[in-house]
């Protein structure tokens, strides 16, 4: 079973290419809504108060996620030190996610910051959804709203589209008009059938 990364900045739209992978039966494996699930745990919201206090619980005991993206955002070594404890369980519970699909020809793990941390050499290859900056920039604004500068910021802390795009196996172009549909069963056809090279 091969394991696939799939990355590409914030905004390019990874998880409308990984839901076209799953219509196809590919296991998708979405590090960023497993990490979610973490901010449920007791052991690891004692780890977070731990790391940033109390400044970032609400009065229900709930994290506040907004308060915590907006640290680490601004404090490299913070954003470093919540990585450190988040990173770990994302790949053990990824490892466990490959036993139970390994019956599959490959299985794909999204990422946005999959080179950033290394993961990148766990992987058999690598598939980058690109959009330029622009675009990028474009329709988080419309998605997300917020100002310019601040999701500049967020943006500042991947490494440039143009980087992900030179390093990785695979490419997907996600413009408007461009057939998504066709270029995700393009490349699930080679990673099915054809033997990657080490």
């Amino acid at each position: 079973m091969k394991k696939v990364g799939i990355t590409g900045g914030i905004g390019c739209g990874k998880s409308t290419v990984v839901k076209e992978f799953a219509k196809l039966d590919v296991p998708c494996f979405v590090a960023d809504t497993v990490a979610a699930g973490y901010y449920y745990d007791a052991g690891f919201l004692l780890q977070i108060r731990d790391l940033f206090g109390d400044t970032v619980f609400h009065l229900d005991g709930s994290v506040d996620k907004h308060r915590i993206a907006d640290i680490v955002f601004a404090d490299r070594d913070m954003l470093l030190r919540l990585n450190a404890l988040i990173h770990p369980r994302v790949m053990n519970d990824f490892e466990c996610f490959c036993t139970q699909h390994i019956d599959k020809p490959y299985v794909l793990f999204e990422s946005a910051i999959l080179y950033d941390y290394g993961f990148d050499h766990l992987m058999d290859a690598i598939i980058c959804v690109y959009l330029d900056f622009e675009e990028r920039l474009r329709r988080l604004l419309k998605r997300d709203g917020g100002s310019i500068e601040a999701l500049k910021a967020r943006m500042a802390n991947q490494l440039p589209a143009e980087e992900v795009l030179c390093r990785a196996d695979y490419v997907i172009l996600n413009y408007e008009g461009n057939p998504r549909q066709r270029q995700v069963g393009y490349f699930d056809y080679i990673l099915r059938n054809e033997k990657l090279e080490t």
